[in-house]
């Protein structure tokens, strides 16, 4: 073991000398990729030295998600602190369905589930867990809803049509899990949304109303927390309005920006977020967490039993379901997703954790204000969201991130808002600095210039 923890260490220089030296890989063509590595698997292996070469080849050829170009997607960077909790749970290696099998790192959880509860605003004895990924906190949220309102569903299966409801710029996972669950993707309805992307609460009334009168059963609301493209929160006060009218379960999808919980300045985005009947935030986004961290609270600690408890004896032998956290979750076996956060949190508190989610803002700002002193770019999007959309010389947002991404020069995405599309560029990357939004629109005008422009010409 020792062996290969010393050829881990050898094997990360390697990666931090390729995030200083060629921050954006060279993208491989998926036609050329099992011709270019040697990635097969073959009767007889390998000896270290060789092995060593094939990891430095792959570790060359892959998205460098901490180097200061990296804009492409809702997280990045790497924190140190937040990276050995991750390290330290490899090497534990501690299965988190029962407290006999993973002891203190239950309480961990378990710290982290309350401490959540207790900025969102929940009160005293608010429970949840960790999941896989927003999706499936959001699935949970989903289930947890169907069973409060038709328990009957779990043991005799889904008789009648029931209603979801989430505004057409939140997350597809919302579609999928209806699919999945046996809900139905035809049973969710889109409710309309401002110039923004926040949730119409009239519309939502109106389209509740409509199937109430269809003798449909509506049972879920979904609101966003930043919304996956133009990052923007619906007004939760207005949405749990509609959704005490009608006695439908409230759920707050935080997976992109629900960090702003931690902030004294930017929690009034969220405001309303306590009347909410469950919550999820990624901690791998704005809290700057390695993939993956997805921690859904809610308020109701009774359903988040009786959807997902099931007996097992051969499993739960000692300790109460307080600290059998496999009575609480989506999963039975799952790894310790709690400990990086818990590190991380540990080590910087509370107000360090305001702090990373204040400077995405900031350099969010930083952008937006050199977007609007340059008559070349376009600015879709607005203040308090740390997605910047822009377009620049009316280059299509498509060719222009393909052409930057395939030139090794930056990774930044694109997205769409109802006719709009435009480049997306993202500030959540904890290593990023005021310097490097300088450097990305610099970068993106010397490629346009120099390489973009001769080519359409």
């Amino acid at each position: 073991m020792q062996k290969d923890i010393a050829l881990f260490s050898e094997l990360c220089e390697v990666l931090l000398s390729e995030e200083q030296s060629q921050p954006v890989a060279k993208p491989i063509p998926t036609s050329d990729l099992f011709s270019t590595l040697d990635l097969s698997l073959n009767h007889e292996g390998i000896v270290d030295e060789e092995l060593t070469s094939k990891l430095g080849d792959i570790i060359k050829y892959t998205p460098k998600t901490a180097s200061k170009s990296f804009f492409n997607q809702l997280f990045g960077g790497r924190i140190g602190k937040a990276t050995l909790g991750d390290l330290l749970a490899v090497m534990l290696n501690n299965s988190m369905y029962t407290y006999k099998v993973a002891g203190p790192q239950v309480g961990i959880e378990k710290e982290i589930i309350h401490q959540i509860s207790r900025l969102v605003g929940y009160p005293e004895g608010s429970d949840g867990t960790l999941a896989p990924g927003g999706s499936m906190t959001n699935m949970m949220a989903m289930l947890m809803a169907r069973d409060l309102k038709a328990p009957e569903v779990r043991t005799e299966g889904q008789t009648k049509k029931m209603m979801v409801y989430t505004s057409e710029a939140s997350h597809y996972s919302i579609a999928k899990n209806a699919a999945l669950t046996g809900i139905g993707r035809n049973q969710v309805r889109l409710v309309r949304t401002n110039d923004k992307g926040e949730m119409q609460a009239e519309h939502l009334s109106e389209l509740i109303q409509n199937d109430l009168n269809e003798g449909h059963i509506p049972f879920f609301v979904n609101a966003t927390a930043g919304t996956t493209v133009l990052g923007a929160f619906d007004n939760i006060r207005a949405v749990s309005k509609v959704c005490k009218t009608f006695n439908l379960w409230l759920h707050v999808d935080g997976a992109y920006c629900g960090g702003v919980i931690f902030s004294e300045r930017y929690k009034h985005l969220a405001d309303g977020v306590e009347l909410s009947d469950s919550f999820s935030i990624n901690g791998h986004k704005m809290l700057g967490t390695p993939l993956g961290c997805s921690i859904i609270v809610t308020k109701h600690k009774e359903q988040l039993y009786k959807s997902f408890s099931n007996d097992a004896e051969y499993l739960y032998q000692t300790d109460g379901d307080d600290y059998n956290l496999g009575k609480t979750s989506l999963q039975c076996g799952r790894r310790n997703d709690a400990l990086k956060l818990w590190t991380l949190w540990k080590s910087i508190g509370t107000s360090g954790l305001e702090q990373l989610v204040d400077k995405q803002f900031q350099l969010a700002t930083i952008a937006r204000d050199y977007i609007k002193s340059n008559p070349d770019y376009t600015l879709y999007s607005f203040d308090d969201s740390i997605s910047v959309c822009f377009n620049y010389k009316d280059i299509p947002a498509k060719e222009l991130c393909t052409a930057l991404y395939e030139s090794a020069e930056l990774m930044v995405g694109f997205g769409q808002f109802k006719d709009d599309e435009f480049v997306r560029m993202v500030t959540i990357n904890s290593v990023l600095e005021p310097d490097d939004i300088y450097a990305f629109f610099g970068k993106l005008e010397t490629f346009v210039e120099s390489k973009l422009l001769k080519t359409l010409a």
